[in-house]
């Protein structure tokens, strides 16, 4: 008899939790503290849910891990209007170029497959690397498969290791959300209580 898809899907993310690469996370970690200490800036980028995601990521991180972070979801005027005029594929490059993008900086890429030059996925994101490198900015990501682009591209890149072909996606972007809520929770990175704990502490 098959397993029920609840049960297999909450056995692939206990089995993800026992299998993600921790030094890949703390390498991360550090980074971030480094960043913080040289007043530098994370700039997420991602398309679909891990836009979504990218924008609940910035609010975390500027809140409750005190480093500034920006995103261009965030800026559908801007984003729309890059589109328009200049062509999706460009959107994140330019706009990482007019914020002066430097190597005190983070690129943190949020995306399932990271991006494919032959496949022509996500060939703004791979644009945005591109210019992100050129300019000495390190790229980290939480991507899922194989990594592609980000996985090729980055030392900082925490790779969501797929389990099923029909939970590619839902798992990989659930991850972001995990991987993303570790960091800035983490004794090395928090600065600001979240509400309930603080809550909890004053009883």
């Amino acid at each position: 008899m098959k397993k029920k898809y609840v049960e297999r899907y909450l056995e692939e993310v206990a089995k993800i939790a026992k299998t993600i690469d921790k030094n890949k996370i703390n390498k991360v970690i550090n980074r971030l503290v480094k960043l913080r200490k040289e007043n530098g800036r994370v700039f997420f980028i991602g398309v679909g849910g891990s836009a979504s995601n990218c924008s609940h990521a910035v609010n975390d991180f500027r809140k409750i891990a005190q480093i500034e972070s920006y995103t261009p979801v965030d800026n559908v005027a801007e984003l729309t209007a890059r589109t328009n005029d200049e062509g999706w594929d460009t959107v994140f490059s330019a706009w990482l170029e007019r914020s002066r993008v430097n190597k005190k900086d983070l690129l943190f890429v949020l995306s399932v497959g990271g991006g494919n030059i032959k496949k022509n996925v996500s060939v703004n994101l791979i644009h945005a690397i591109n210019y992100s490198i050129k300019k000495r900015c390190d790229v980290a990501g939480i991507i899922g498969r194989d990594g592609g682009y980000v996985n090729k591209k980055s030392n900082l890149c925490i790779l969501v290791p797929s389990q099923s072909n029909d939970t590619i996606t839902p798992l990989a972007e659930s991850w972001q959300s995990i991987v993303w809520h570790l960091i800035v929770s983490d004794p090395r990175i928090i600065k600001y209580s979240n509400k309930w704990e603080f809550l909890d502490k004053m009883k």
